[in-house]
């Protein structure tokens, strides 16, 4: 079992995780010139800052703070990051949908990394789960919208 401050570390790791999508989806939308994609990226990203603002609330019932609205600089996230920076700059769809999918694979990850750990996040396994979830979901979605525009570059 973790210690109160190692399981405060975990979601610290995950705020910064949802702000990374947070900001990646707000760079999608801005650089979209679909309608419908903007409004979803739009819609995914308030998703994300609502997530986030859970796991502070989380944060400060187990003693510890989380000022962060920024996402994390470091390791595979902010590689991932990146990639959606040069997608965006490329301004096709395509390789924006692509970028996010990797972006929430990611997050996907570091989530099943703490449900993984259930002794130490039992008080919050259920607020993780539907975090993870949704997050699945828009994975879902995501993919499969890139794999219809790569068929169909029309379809978007």
């Amino acid at each position: 079992m973790e210690s109160n401050a190692e399981i405060i570390d975990d979601l610290k790791g995950l705020v910064s995780i949802l702000n990374d999508g947070k900001e990646g989806y707000e760079s999608a939308a801005e650089a979209t010139e679909k309608i419908e994609l903007k409004g979803l990226f739009l819609k995914y990203s308030a998703q994300r800052a609502g997530y986030a603002m859970e796991l502070k609330a989380h944060i400060n019932e187990h003693g510890g703070t989380s000022d962060n609205e920024e996402g994390g600089i470091l390791g595979v996230l902010h590689r991932t990051w990146i990639d959606i920076k040069q997608a965006l700059s490329s301004k096709e769809d395509e390789a924006i949908l692509s970028a996010i999918e990797t972006g929430e694979m990611a997050a996907i990850e570091k989530y099943d990394k703490c449900l993984k750990d259930y002794a130490s996040h039992a008080d919050h396994i259920d607020l993780l789960t539907r975090q993870r979830d949704g997050i699945s979901e828009a994975l879902y979605e995501i993919s499969s919208l890139r794999t219809n525009n790569a068929d169909s570059p029309n379809n978007l």
